[in-house]
């Protein structure tokens, strides 16, 4: 057991090192190193390129128990069973006293191991097998997976509490401790972003999955040049929906309208546009509203997940999910009315400091685990 007084050793799980889950993990083992932990990373060896490479190389000589890499896949695959296996030989070489998995499959394989007076078991989705909906095969595979493994987990830390009442509505109450800890950004983070000389009138920054929804963006900016205003888009990210979107907007006759400026730092990404646009179908917490805010940038946002949360009585700003039509409707609405939206932006980045500072979230987790230890 691991009392008040004593440090403790901290192994992060993840599956894929990117996007915002991989950011809140770097934040927090950085923040946990700060404070006196011993704190280890594993992660798949799979994904993440050149960009997961060089930041798990840039944080290990902090990581005590080291940076540790294993294939995994995102999907059930015929490997999963080898990857538990190695990845428990890892676990129990390390002999960490908290470990702690985020997303499904890291989280699953965390929870696979069995209860230990010496080691608790965390757990934060991060959205993953929440985002399926539960009357889909998959929904009702991963519900099942995550009912199977609800009562092997010591400690449930959500970012966001749209992330905890959807697991107790779709999985059930948990008998571990939950508790629900705001993602966070770092105090350098609350400069302001000033656009660019050849700033487009919209923005998007983010992977091209799916469920982030740039397809709909697109699908906007479609519309509202049909109807004679000329707006043009810039979109900075990457991800495995990058070749059909490219060819979307060649379908629709957008090539002048809609530039590519590849993955980029989420604030040279705001300096490429005059109003962010976050068109998500499905999401937690994500970074890129929270480090917008933070910014000072205008922005506009589906009505989805955790979004609201960090909105708060800021709502005319959400529009619904999924349509392509409504995210029409909202651009037009605030290239319409910009000083309404700056006065949003300067209030909004007031909230985010008081409410999602890096210190915060990083002391939240590290009560989290104290706490649990003493439930035990």
């Amino acid at each position: 057991m691991a009392p008040d007084s004593q440090p403790l050793r901290i192994l992060h799980a993840v599956r894929a090192p990117v996007g915002g889950i991989f950011r809140h993990i770097l934040d927090v083992a950085n923040g946990q190193a700060a404070r006196g932990h011993q704190v280890g990373i594993i992660a798949d060896s799979l994904t993440g390129g050149e960009r997961a490479a060089a930041a798990l190389a840039e944080i290990a000589p902090r990581m005590a128990p080291g940076v540790h890499r294993l294939p995994s896949h995102r999907e059930p695959h015929l490997t999963d069973l080898l990857a538990w296996a190695q990845f428990m030989r890892l676990v129990h070489r390390l002999a960490p006293n908290v470990l702690h998995g985020h997303g499904a499959k890291a989280g699953a394989y965390v929870r696979l191991k069995l209860r230990s007076k010496t080691c608790i078991r965390v757990y934060t989705p991060h959205g993953g097998s929440l985002h399926y909906p539960p009357n889909t095969l998959k929904g009702k595979l991963y519900a099942g997976v995550e009912r199977m493994l609800m009562d092997h987990t010591e400690l449930f830390l959500f970012e966001s509490m749209f992330a905890r009442n959807t697991y107790q509505r779709v999985i059930g109450t948990p008998s571990g401790l939950v508790k629900c800890v705001f993602n966070g950004v770092t105090s350098d983070e609350f400069e302001p972003v000033t656009p660019a000389a050849d700033a487009t009138d919209l923005c998007y920054v983010g992977e091209f999955r799916h469920i982030k929804g740039a397809d709909l963006l697109v699908d906007a900016v479609a519309q509202l040049r049909a109807e004679g205003r000329p707006v043009t888009l810039t979109l900075g990210g990457d991800g495995e929906e990058t070749t059909r979107l490219k060819a979307q907007i060649e379908r629709l006759g957008l090539g002048d309208a809609v530039r590519f400026i590849g993955h980029v730092k989420a604030r040279y990404g705001f300096s490429n546009g005059r109003l962010l646009v976050v068109p998500s179908r499905g999401d937690s917490m994500p970074y890129v509203v929270i480090e917008a805010a933070a910014a000072c940038v205008p922005m506009i946002a589906a009505n989805v997940g955790g979004i609201p949360e960090i909105f708060d009585v800021h709502t005319g700003a959400l529009f619904p999910p999924g349509s392509g039509a409504a995210i029409a409707d909202a651009i037009r609405t605030e290239l319409d009315e910009p000083k309404a939206a700056l006065a949003r932006a300067k209030a909004m980045r007031e909230r985010i400091a008081q409410h999602f500072s890096q210190d915060a979230m990083v002391e939240g987790v590290i009560a989290g685990y104290r706490q649990a230890f003493a439930n035990r």
